[in-house]
């Protein structure tokens, strides 16, 4: 079974910047399709990013133009650039394997001043 776990999660201030990343136990990260998904109090969780092994990128329109999804397939790592950070940005973040129930434990995003 797939291990996610996620960081770089944490307070900044509007405008400011964070990267995300989610290491992948096991061998099989490079041919994995892999998103973030972030879930805001009282709202669904919703599709972020993805970012296909031919690394191949789609974003929500809500983030396109800010956020940069992407991936080392050396260190079975994905990663999501965060720029010019608003405060409707504020989730929970999460990793995900597309297409499958192996999900990350989350990491706190919050924009504030």
């Amino acid at each position: 079974q797939v291990q996610l776990v996620e960081s770089g999660g944490g307070l900044v201030q509007p405008g400011g910047s964070l990267r995300l990343s989610c290491a992948c136990s096991g061998t099989t990260f490079r041919i994995f399709t892999m998103e973030w998904y972030r879930q805001a109090p009282g709202k669904q969780r919703d599709l972020v990013a993805t970012i296909t092994s031919a690394e191949t990128t789609v974003y929500a329109g809500s983030v396109k133009g800010r956020f940069t999804i992407s991936r080392d397939n050396d260190k079975n790592t994905v990663y999501l650039q965060m720029n010019s950070l608003k405060p409707e940005d504020t989730a929970v973040y999460y990793c995900h394997v597309f297409r499958s129930s192996f999900w990350g434990q989350g990491t706190q995003v919050t924009v504030s001043s």
